[in-house]
């Protein structure tokens, strides 16, 4: 997301940051740059006219002025515009009404609520600890019902079965006398959409947002929809009090103009992205760590936040202990940090937290990356278990068996087992003193029994 703009004004950056001086002439040729970057990147006209008028009048003030780097002054200001832009510094997405906590999710078809709603399930199960019961109010789609009961038990939320000939909002309403009775904390309600904003889809959302009263009203909406997400959000916006928007399908769209544009024509908050079609592939919207992302750089923030959640400690501490106690890394050892890899994304998801600089000096394709990643583990996958534990007895008749196994070319194995070795040589000269520095990060000191 936002690729495109982040390309442009990185190069507009540059081109300031060394300068001794920050004129109104070279302010008017950055601000005509930034223009060009907001508008391809598909953001609402009325939105650049506003932002570049903000970013001009800061720019041309005293704070640039009087900055011994006026270069990075000017980023400073495009940083806080952004943030200003995607909602300032906000609170996020909070659940303070008495349990239980309706969530009404409204939008358009094919904008993803249904898999939005197990996603939002999945997070508020595993990051906030909630109880939290799923209703389908579609009774209008073949299969929604189905869809959301099946995703439920994927993400472990309870679903509430309701009959398809029963109108929309009595569903709702019968949905949230159950959430109370089973003492749940959150009660997410999904709705149908329609191809366009017509006034029967109005009127149903409008009856059930009144059955149940929600905390939450959200609207979710296709990042990569751009000016029709806008139009749409507008429409939702005048029949519902909402409260948020979560845009999905992020991933999918270079550009991220709707994610610029919808807040600002709506009044309403950003509070999630959906980045992918896995369950948990749901983020809480950061305006200040999207800001630094579009100028380059980069989100280490939530990538550190990533690797604590999502990197299996107690693998990690396993393979410590094996090469403190000498023993050595081995195939099998390779296998479980490339998995780990991929639980978190690939390289995709991890370079596109990284700054664009340090992207550029590692020249690294991430799209190429994740395939020698899944290529890799289909190797290793493709050997015997001896053959695993002990890689110096795969000789050049087993690497032909092996290319074979996994589909590859007997130099694909003689590439990996390459970088194996050198892996396994690096593990050596970590023996001892170093990882015990490792083990101390992980765990707050040596594991009991490990000599000191």
């Amino acid at each position: 997301m936002f690729d495109t703009l982040t390309q442009r004004l990185s190069r507009t950056i540059e081109a300031l940051r060394g300068r001794g001086r920050i004129t109104e002439e070279n302010i008017s040729e950055a601000l005509r740059e930034v223009r060009v970057a907001l508008l391809e990147a598909d953001v609402a006209l009325p939105v650049v006219k506003a932002f570049i008028e903000a970013v001009k009048q800061k720019a041309l003030g005293a704070e640039v002025a009087q900055s011994l780097t006026p270069g990075q002054a000017f980023i400073g200001i495009l940083h806080r515009e952004l943030v200003e832009l995607m909602g300032g510094a906000g609170e996020g997405f909070a659940l303070r009404a008495q349990p239980p906590v309706v969530v009404l999710l409204a939008g358009l078809q094919g904008a993803g609520k249904t898999t939005t709603a197990a996603k939002l399930a999945r997070w508020l199960i595993e990051r906030q600890r909630k109880r939290v019961a799923l209703v389908s109010t579609d009774v209008r789609r073949p299969a929604a019902m189905l869809q959301l009961e099946r995703l439920a038990g994927q993400v472990q939320a309870h679903y509430l079965p309701a009959d398809p000939a029963a109108a929309p909002a009595d569903i709702a309403r019968s949905a949230l006398e159950q959430a109370k009775r089973g003492v749940f904390d959150v009660l997410i309600v999904d709705t149908a959409g329609r191809l366009h904003v017509d006034e029967a889809l109005m009127e149903e959302v409008r009856r059930i947002d009144q059955a149940v009263d929600p905390a939450e009203s959200l609207f979710v909406v296709d990042a990569m929809a751009g000016q029709d997400a806008v139009n749409a959000a507008r429409a939702f916006g005048s029949t519902l009090e909402l409260t948020g928007i979560i845009l999905t399908k992020a991933d999918g769209d270079a550009r991220g103009g709707a994610a610029l544009s919808v807040r600002q024509i709506t009044g309403k908050p950003i509070v999630f992205l959906g980045t992918g079609e896995k369950t948990e592939a749901l983020t809480p919207f950061d305006p200040e760590r999207m800001a630094s992302r579009i100028l380059g750089m980069g989100d280490v923030v939530s990538l550190v936040e990533q690797v604590h959640r999502q990197v299996d400690r107690e693998e990690a501490e396993r393979l410590a202990r094996k090469v403190v106690k000498g023993k050595g890394f081995d195939l099998g050892d390779l296998k479980s940090q490339l998995e780990q890899v991929q639980k978190m994304g690939g390289l995709a998801s991890l370079m596109d937290k990284l700054p664009t600089a340090a992207v550029q000096k590692a020249a690294v394709s991430a799209e190429q990356g994740d395939r020698d990643v899944r290529r890799q583990i289909a190797i290793i996958n493709s050997m015997t278990p001896r053959e695993r534990r002990t890689p110096g007895i795969i000789d050049g008749s087993r690497r032909r068996r092996i290319a074979r196994g996994a589909g590859v070319q007997v130099q694909d194995v003689n590439r990996l087992m390459k970088q194996f070795l050198q892996m396994q040589r690096m593990m050596k000269q970590m023996k001892g003193g170093r990882m015990r520095q490792i083990l101390s990060a992980l765990k707050g000191g040596l594991p009991p029994g490990l000599p000191g």
